[in-house]
């Protein structure tokens, strides 16, 4: 979606944060903070992230780096955790599963890695969590949305949490899809729809939780069909989704194909609204095809319109950061936030060790903080209680917030 920001205008803002770069690890340093005041007598710890910097969701990804940067820069400045400097270490996924596990495997291996930020996407996290639940060390997604993280594959019928050290600050798509379906059924009137995904962990979820809500809802789910995350003509689907006369088409995935394929349903003749969920809320898609009126579902509230995400938009306003904080920026804010405030409390006055850890992963556990989206805490199975989300239209270029809420079923 289109993130409104302010550029510093002087290097004074940055409020003395230097980040010195550590070439060989990705690790960046920030300094001391408090004017040099703090006491790192005792080293530094690491906390690493996870998400795509490069290729086609970098959009989404660096807007999540600079945001853990920003919290990590913060607690510097504020001494927060007594006798350690903290470092960021971002790992780039490039959205890809096997280099998330990679990346994970990096982060694992260094014993000062206390938790890790990240991933954006749902396949990805099934490759990194695993490995950094072998050593114990938390990691809090602000963006994953399929349920089985949390929950196992048979999330519906006999929840089962996998690891307990994974957590996130984004509700799931078992609420999302239902949601979205309310919205486009009942407000908007759609009763014939057609179905489309990416094929991908997060795109055929959230398609699936889509579909079977729409019918419940009394929709005909008139054809479904499938693309591939990196196509780039959509002929033969379209072909398909016209002989079945849709009045909506529902789209599981993200933007790089969301945006593309509505142009090119418009340029068909298909003038129908495509619905997304949270992959594609971000100005790209707009940029890539995606048309007025076009819906999405993003987890959370408008951080705009919190009055609680206020000093994170001007903290990050004022950092200067080259990119926009993007759809996940308040919520990746939180998830580095919460590894922080936990990692102060198991630390306390002694030191950092692998015998820490267990300690960390309880503190996060009983999270009970007020965070840019508002009141965090975690279920037992690692989800976020906030089940908050927002429905969003294409208007005058970029996704306007339309309405905020949450999953009833009926």
């Amino acid at each position: 979606m289109s993130r409104t920001r302010k550029v510093a205008t002087t290097a004074a803002l940055l409020a003395g944060v230097l980040a010195l770069s550590a070439c060989s690890t990705n690790r960046e340093e920030a300094s001391g903070g408090g004017g040099g005041t703090c006491d790192t007598s005792k080293g530094t710890l690491v906390i690493g992230f996870i998400a795509p910097l490069s290729g086609s969701l970098s959009a989404l990804g660096l807007g999540m780096k600079n945001s853990t940067d920003l919290a990590v820069n913060q607690a510097n400045q504020a001494c927060k955790v007594p006798g350690y400097r903290l470092a960021l270490q971002a790992e780039d996924d490039q959205g890809t599963a096997q280099i998330a596990g990679q990346a994970a495997t990096k982060l694992a291996s260094d014993p000062n890695v206390v938790g890790v930020v990240g991933t954006l996407n749902s396949s990805t996290a099934q490759a990194a969590a695993p490995i950094l639940a072998q050593k114990k060390i938390v990691e809090i997604s602000p963006a994953n949305t399929n349920p089985a993280l949390t929950q196992g594959d048979n999330y519906a019928t006999a929840p089962n949490r996998p690891n307990a050290t994974y957590f996130r600050t984004a509700t799931t798509d078992a609420i999302q899809g239902p949601f979205a379906a309310q919205f486009l059924v009942q407000k908007q009137g759609k009763k014939n729809i057609a179905v489309i995904d990416d094929g991908k962990t997060y795109g055929a979820g959230l398609a699936a939780q889509f579909a079977a809500e729409a019918q419940k809802l009394g929709a005909t789910i008139v054809t479904q069909a499938k693309v591939g995350e990196k196509d780039t003509d959509f002929s033969g689907v379209i072909t398909q989704v016209r002989a079945a006369n849709p009045d909506a088409v529902y789209y599981g995935g993200e933007y790089p194909v969301a945006g593309p394929l509505s142009k090119q349903l418009a340029d068909a003749g298909l003038n129908i609204p495509l619905m997304g969920g949270d992959g594609i809320v971000d100005a790209t898609y707009t940029q890539l095809g995606g048309r007025e009126g076009d819906f999405a579902t993003n987890v959370g509230a408008p951080p705009e319109q919190l009055p609680s995400a206020k000093a994170f938009i001007d903290a990050y306003a004022a950092a200067g950061y080259p990119e926009p904080y993007s759809a996940y920026g308040a919520l990746t804010y939180d998830a580095a936030n919460v590894i922080i405030d936990g990692l102060s409390k198991a630390v306390g006055n002694g030191t950092f060790s692998d015998a820490t850890r267990d300690g960390l992963i309880s503190a996060v556990q009983a999270t009970n903080l007020q965070g840019a989206t508002g009141a965090i805490s975690f279920d037992q199975f690692g989800d976020t209680t906030n089940k908050q989300l927002t429905v969003y239209s294409v208007q005058g270029g970029s996704f306007k917030p339309l309405e905020t809420g949450t999953y009833t079923a009926s």
